[in-house]
C-alpha cells in the first residue's frame, strides 16, 4: 500500500536534517505499510530503494547452509535500509525482513544517489549511520558467542521494544530461535526464566514487556554498548 508522504518526521535520521534537505527527501519519499515477514532486499541482489523506518522495524539476516538466517543487525526508526549504497556498492550484503510491520518511506535507489550530491548533511548524517550500524553488526557477533540466551534474548527484547510503538511483541519462538541462531528449546528456557522472573508475560506468539528495567539487569552488557 502505497500513499503521498505527509507523515511526521519520525526517522531520527529525517528529523535531524536542515529543513531544505529534510523538504527535498521527504518529497522523493514514498509511504509504505510494511507487513510481518516481508523480504526488503535479497543478499547480493541489487538495491531498488533504500528504506527510512517510522514505525516498522527490520532484521538483518546472515546465513549459512543448512541454518535458518539469523540476525545480524536491526533497523528501526534510527536508521536507514541501505546504507552500504554509500560505498558505491548497490547489491544488498544480507537479507533483509520485516520483524515489526508498521510504516516506512522508501525511495528509489537512483534518487538517493543523486540526491546525496546536494545535500551533505544527508550524506554526513548516513555515513556517521553506516558507521553505527557496523558497531551493532560486531558487538551482535561478539554477543552470540559469548553471552547466555537469557542475556542475548534480553538484550534482544530491549532493542525490539526501543524500535515499537507498545510493551507487546508478536513473536514465535522459532523466529526468536531462528534470529538469536539458537534451537527453539532453549528460546523456551531462556523465555522461561525471564517470565518467571516476572520480566515478560508471553501467550500464543504475544510477548509483553513487564518490567523495563528489570529486562536491562537481565541482559547482557551488550545492551548498553549497542548504539540505539
Amino acid at each position: 500500500m502505497i500513499a503521498t508522504c505527509k507523515c511526521p518526521e519520525v526517522n531520527q535520521l529525517i528529523a535531524e536534517l536542515p529543513t531544505r534537505e529534510r523538504d527535498d527527501l521527504l518529497n522523493h519519499c514514498e509511504l509504505i505499510e510494511l507487513t510481518s515477514g516481508e523480504v526488503l532486499s535479497a543478499r547480493q541482489v541489487s538495491y531498488s530503494h533504500a528504506w527510512f523506518p517510522l514505525t516498522a522495524f527490520i532484521s538483518v539476516k546472515a546465513a549459512v547452509s543448512e541454518h535458518p538466517a539469523m540476525e545480524v543487525g536491526m533497523i528501526g526508526h534510527e536508521g536507514m535500509l541501505g546504507v552500504t549504497l554509500l560505498l558505491a556498492v548497490d547489491q544488498a550484503p544480507h537479507q533483509a525482513m520485516i520483524t515489526g510491520p508498521g510504516k516506512a518511506l522508501r525511495i528509489s535507489r537512483e534518487e538517493l544517489q543523486e540526491l546525496l550530491q546536494g545535500c551533505p548533511e544527508l550524506l554526513l548524517g548516513l555515513q556517521h549511520y553506516c558507521f553505527q550500524l557496523m558497531e551493532q553488526m560486531t558487538q551482535t557477533a561478539i554477543c552470540t558467542h559469548f553471552h547466555r540466551v537469557e542475556e542475548r534474548l534480553a538484550r534482544w527484547l530491549l532493542m525490539t521494544h526501543d524500535r515499537s510503538q507498545g510493551d507487546d511483541l508478536y513473536l514465535t519462538h522459532q523466529l526468536l530461535a531462528n534470529l538469536l541462531g539458537v534451537r527453539r528449546s532453549a528460546v523456551t528456557l531462556a523465555s522461561g526464566i525471564l517470565k518467571k522472573n516476572g520480566l515478560i508475560g508471553y501467550s500464543r506468539g504475544r510477548i509483553r514487556i513487564l518490567d523495563r528495567q528489570g529486562l536491562e539487569e537481565a541482559a547482557c552488557e551488550c545492551y548498553g554498548t549497542l548504539p540505539p
